[in-house]
């Protein structure tokens, strides 16, 4: 008899743990396998991971009806086309007693910046990475965007450029190469990065968001446009693998812009409370530092700190002082009629 009880204890067990499901909807390489085994460990449950490449990806999927997530990882400049539309459910933040080791730096930022929405997740920056021996014999500057858009540097290195497949974030690049305000919505300011972008683009190998990391590692792509952790995970490759070139990363001199991933759960999410439990998770200290030595990117949490290793916290990149942020710009919203413009330009764009 007791040998039937247990085993019907073992099945009811089995039947729990099978149900108990927390389904989020992230970045591709952002979640490290560790968080995820060190989180289902803890609540006895099972994390189902949907992967996304650009923020466009996420709210089209939205847009279009997706159901069933309770997690998703939108930017900043993105959040407004979420709250406005009801789409996220206002934290309890009472369930989220580490959200007070969040750094100021990264509170209080634009679209929701009392937090009701969002929690602060990684923050990064977007670069060039590149292959610092064929970059050198080419004789092309990675420390400039001309390395990405200007023609005459860009035939020393044709097809062995990769830019990313993100109309804000390339379009952002471009207005900063021309020394305009990354952030203008204007259509004269559109249409001359258009043109920039247009004249590069029979140079570049690909729009890539989801192997760039990879083809840069092995050495078929020679300078791509990334995130910071992104190309800190391929230079870590590189080393690894001994690879026999260095890649690097670097900010350039026209600027650059700063993003930062947030964490929300969504308006009809099945299971709120695991969301809120894993956000509080990703606000722990060690966790926090495991997630960023795992991807290179910035945490937003102090107790990080003491757990960080050199090559992040001594990194002026990986790792920068506050101040450091007022060079960078971090990308505002776009309105209904410049989300219209700019999608115009980049339909044009990506057709031809």
């Amino acid at each position: 008899m007791w040998k039937w009880l247990f085993l019907g204890f073992l099945l009811h067990v089995s039947w729990a743990n099978a149900t108990d499901k927390l389904s989020i909807y992230v970045w591709s390489n952002s979640m490290p396998a560790s968080t995820i085994k060190a989180f289902e460990a803890r609540c006895q449950c099972r994390v189902e991971q949907s992967y996304y490449g650009d923020n466009e990806e996420l709210l089209a999927k939205l847009a279009a009806g997706a159901k069933g997530y309770d997690l998703i990882f939108p930017s900043t400049f993105v959040l407004p086309a979420l709250i406005a539309p009801n789409k996220l459910l206002a934290l309890n933040k009472s369930k989220l007693p580490h959200s007070k080791d969040i750094l100021p730096a990264f509170l209080r930022v634009p679209y929701d910046n009392d937090n009701t929405y969002h929690q602060p997740f990684m923050i990064g920056v977007t670069l060039l990475g590149y292959n610092a021996e064929k970059l050198k014999a080419a004789g092309v500057d990675p420390s400039s965007w001309a390395a990405i858009f200007d023609p005459e540097q860009l035939k020393k290195i044709k097809n062995k450029v990769t830019v990313l497949d993100s109309s804000r974030e390339l379009f952002a690049a471009a207005l900063m190469y021309l020394g305009k305000d990354p952030n203008s919505g204007k259509q004269e300011d559109l249409a001359a990065a258009s043109d920039v972008i247009r004249k590069a683009k029979p140079y570049w190998a690909a729009f890539n968001n989801d192997s760039y990391s990879r083809q840069l590692a092995s050495g078929n792509i020679w300078l791509a446009m990334g995130n910071s952790s992104d190309l800190f995970q391929a230079r870590r490759e590189v080393k690894e693998t001994k690879r026999k070139f260095q890649l690097e990363f670097a900010a350039q001199k026209e600027g650059n812009e700063w993003w930062m991933d947030t964490v929300a759960i969504m308006k009809d999410a099945p299971r709120p409370d695991l969301a809120h439990q894993f956000i509080d998770f990703l606000l722990e200290g060690k966790t926090a530092a495991a997630q960023s030595k795992a991807s290179g990117g910035i945490s937003p949490v102090s107790s990080a700190t003491p757990f960080l290793d050199p090559e992040l916290s001594q990194h002026p990149v990986l790792n920068p002082k506050p101040q450091d942020f007022t060079k960078w710009t971090l990308l505002r919203a776009y309105d209904a009629k410049e989300r219209r413009l700019l999608s115009r330009y980049w339909t044009g764009i990506k057709v031809r």
